[in-house]
């Protein structure tokens, strides 16, 4: 069948922010020395930022219309850090969580928005060193935004499993794939969002949610999924950030597509998903404990099945937008690639196993963050 023009359309592009942490080349727990290592690299650009914590950098790419472009751009950025990081005798890692972290350093970067944090939320601030893979897709108007929400709710659980790569935190298995997933849902604006409905109904939850002190603006809506306030885009926070470019990429396309299906089912006149809350949260939970390499919950069914079957259909859903936007191929070669290497998560714990050292987890994670090209 072909593709309407909306849905189509090469005008909806990409960009990712990634979030990584620092850590000592030498001990490899997490180094507080992120404002320093933003000074070095900063290139004046805009692409490179602080996140939260004194513990992480994050980077925002520019607009991207194809896969390879989107590539070479967060290939540059992670290079731009890691040199930065270097000569401050640091690594660059790609870890949902601090797998070893330096203690006795205070936590939030020391502004005046941090302060303000801790003091509303208390020890709910210490779940903000984590780091994520944010996709950016546009450009839409917040109609549009709102309408690929709603669509695409009943897939981010999948987007959680492909990208799980948080199993340790402060030298301990946690017992999930993904433990960013589960920490940063305990914020009481995060995790799936709700159906959103029209701009008029999204507009009035913000202000309830802010006249109520559950945010302090929009910027606090952690939902896995959002309409941005900011940018004319739908952002995608489902994801850990990604050990590699690929998987970071392999997450825009994927996204992508979505917002793709989702405008032309809009455009079409069908209603969003009727997908429980209750399912999609029990689905998001069983993304985040077991990765790729376990079971999921169908959130149509509530069913339990092989990950790599939602992996499938999520495919299948999507495969003519792939297909029109030149990314079907990419798809199948990242996928291909995650089945037979397994995971981030999964990986970490290979490491692990071979030697039971938390630095060797450490050092694998910056060798592939480093990476001049994914492997």
């Amino acid at each position: 069948m072909p593709l309407d023009p909306l849905s189509s359309r090469s005008s909806l592009t990409m960009g990712v922010e990634e979030e990584f942490l620092l850590v000592d080349a030498r001990t490899f727990e997490a180094a507080a020395v992120a404002r320093r290592v933003l000074a070095d690299a900063d290139d004046g650009s805009g692409t490179m930022h602080m996140e939260a914590s004194r513990y992480q950098v994050e980077s925002a790419s520019p607009i991207a219309s194809t896969a390879e472009e989107l590539h070479g751009q967060l290939l540059r950025l992670r290079r731009g850090f890691a040199e930065a990081a270097a000569a401050r005798g640091c690594r660059l890692v790609a870890c949902a969580t601090p797998v070893l972290r330096r203690t006795g350093e205070p936590l939030l970067d020391d502004i005046s928005r941090r302060h303000e944090q801790r003091a509303r939320f208390g020890a709910l601030t210490e779940t903000l060193v984590n780091c994520g893979c944010h996709v950016h897709v546009g450009s839409l108007d917040l109609a549009e935004a709102v309408s690929a929400v709603d669509h695409l709710r009943p897939w981010l659980p999948t987007l959680v499993a492909i990208s799980a790569n948080s199993p340790f935190l402060d030298g301990t298995d946690t017992g999930h794939a993904s433990w960013r997933a589960v920490a940063g849902a305990e914020w009481p604006c995060a995790g799936i969002p709700p159906r959103l409905g029209t701009p008029e109904r999204y507009r009035r939850l913000l202000d309830t949610l802010i006249a109520s002190g559950t945010i302090m603006d929009a910027k606090m809506v952690y939902w896995d999924a959002r309409p941005s306030m900011t940018w004319p885009t739908v952002e995608i926070r489902a994801s850990d950030v990604c050990p590699t470019v690929e998987g970071a990429v392999l997450q825009a396309v994927l996204t992508r597509a979505l917002v793709h299906a989702a405008l032309r089912a809009g455009r079409e006149g069908l209603p969003a998903p009727d997908v429980s809350d209750e399912v999609l949260k029990l689905a998001r939970w069983r993304a985040a404990r077991d990765g790729l390499e376990g079971q999921a919950v169908d959130p149509r069914t509530a069913e339990l099945v092989p990950a790599h079957a939602l992996v499938d259909d999520l495919i299948m859903h999507v495969q003519d937008d792939l297909r029109a936007a030149g990314d079907l191929e990419y798809v199948a070669s990242a996928v291909g690639r995650l089945r037979r290497d397994g995971s981030g998560a999964f990986r970490q714990r290979k490491v692990f196993e071979q030697r039971h050292r938390f630095t060797d987890v450490v050092r694998h994670l910056a060798d592939l963050t480093e990476a001049r090209e994914t492997s």
